[in-house]
């Protein structure tokens, strides 16, 4: 078990949660924004010098100070303020650079797919166009639907800080590995399912009713396919995939995580819930991305544990291996 090989392990960690190193985490960063560096200059897009961009990279190298300067975490406060900067932290780096990789994978020229995912809806009896309406027609339901969905924020933040509190440094980790596995397949669909979204490719006439996610999905894709966008601003980044649906995948990685976690389980499972409701209309979104981005969510929560199960494997080793050619060396 994880715990008989360091004491802060034995003491802060649960035994049955597997350890992804420090090492393993530095290098899904370093190849993830390796890949978005190839994926910008295949393309010809940039990352535009914003203020928004600026703050990036300021909070980025203070969080690699602040997580080296408390790395040994001597007291409780220490192992709190590491562990909340690093999952804080590590989370905003996955998300942010899936956000940025899908710009360069919307450019592509596989056509979109939205009647295809509009029969699968047809299929399951579910009709966008009724929703849309129902929400168009009840002002009094759109607040709240916009907050529900606006939460996929809020539910990372109430489980990194609860694992920082309890230290629970390798769910943390756990965590935003399996985040960081449904972002790779997710945009590794992507390309295969491109589509605008039901209000793009449904919605006739004057809208009287504008979700959250608006008409930028189709706007945003077609400007990268016509190569009218040579720069991303990351103050104004949008959402651009639309099947799978991340709010969804979100939404169960969350749930299944909140699930273990008696004092947090229902608050969040509700709130989880409401927003997977209000994702079809202000993520303007199919039924058809819902039941994919799931799928995705599924598949990440049953492969990471196995994924880093092997990586500690690899890390024992690898520490083997030089034990076993220290005595050599000495020779």
């Amino acid at each position: 078990m994880t715990g008989s090989r360091n004491p802060h392990r034995q003491l802060f960690f649960s035994p049955q949660t597997p350890f992804l190193s420090t090492r393993w985490v530095l290098l899904i960063m370093a190849v993830s924004a390796l890949l978005d560096a190839v994926l910008l200059h295949v393309t010809r897009l940039s990352i535009a010098a914003t203020p928004a961009a600026i703050g990036f990279c300021v909070w980025a190298v203070f969080a690699a100070l602040a997580c080296f300067q408390l790395r040994s975490g001597a007291t409780a406060r220490q192992r709190i303020a590491r562990d909340l900067i690093e999952g804080i932290s590590a989370f905003a780096a996955v998300s942010l650079l899936g956000a940025i990789a899908s710009y360069p994978l919307a450019a592509g020229h596989h056509p979109l797919v939205d009647p295809e995912l509009e029969r699968v809806d047809l299929t399951l009896h579910f009709h966008w166009l009724s929703l849309y309406e129902w929400i168009a027609g009840h002002a009094w339901a759109q607040t709240p639907e916009r907050i529900a969905y606006l939460s996929i924020f809020v539910t990372p933040a109430v489980l990194i800080g609860y694992f920082a509190w309890t230290g629970r440094r390798a769910e943390t980790r756990m965590f935003v590995a399996t985040f960081w596995v449904a972002v790779v397949m997710t945009l590794s669909l992507f390309p295969l399912l491109p589509a605008a979204g039901p209000f793009s490719s449904l919605w006739r006439g004057s809208v009287p009713y504008m979700p959250l996610s608006a008409l930028y999905q189709d706007q945003v894709i077609m400007a990268l396919r016509q190569h009218a966008i040579h720069a991303i601003d990351l103050g104004e980044l949008h959402g651009l995939v639309c099947a799978p649906s991340f709010h969804a995948a979100s939404a169960v990685i969350y749930m299944a995580t909140a699930f273990r976690i008696r004092g947090l389980r229902w608050p969040l499972m509700v709130l989880n819930l409401s927003m997977l409701l209000a994702t079809p209309v202000e993520g303007t979104h199919y039924l058809a991305d819902l039941l994919a981005g799931g799928i995705v969510a599924g598949t990440a929560l049953w492969i990471t544990p196995m994924l880093i199960r092997l990586a500690e494997r690899w890390d024992m080793s690898g520490r083997a291996w030089i034990r076993d050619m220290a005595p050599v060396a000495a020779e």
